[in-house]
């Protein structure tokens, strides 16, 4: 970390011109809600366990609640969240959901 020049208890114009410059690179603010909307989704042990259960293909909703040893309306929750970030893309079979 660089230390601070700061003279008089203001930065210099030098440090306000590359303080802007870095300031412009960073998103605006609903992107950067959407990126902890994303990474508050895969916070969850749970929600990361599912991921890894894809990795490997499509699953059918009651594979997954199997699988996770979990209920059905715990793994839907999660499912829910996973798909709300944009994680997740399901499709229904007849009365099958499969992720």
């Amino acid at each position: 970390m660089k230390s601070c020049e700061i003279s008089g208890n203001k930065p210099g114009p030098d440090q306000i011109e590359r303080l802007e410059k870095i300031k412009s690179k960073i998103p605006a603010d609903d992107v950067l809600y959407e990126n902890a909307d994303s990474i508050k989704a895969l916070g969850d042990p749970t929600r990361l366990k599912i991921i890894h259960l894809l990795r490997y293909g499509e699953l059918c909703v009651c594979e997954i609640f199997t699988a996770m040893e979990k209920p059905q309306p715990t793994v839907s929750h999660h499912l829910n969240v996973l798909k709300k970030a944009g994680f997740l893309k399901w499709r229904k079979e007849g009365v099958l959901q499969f992720v």
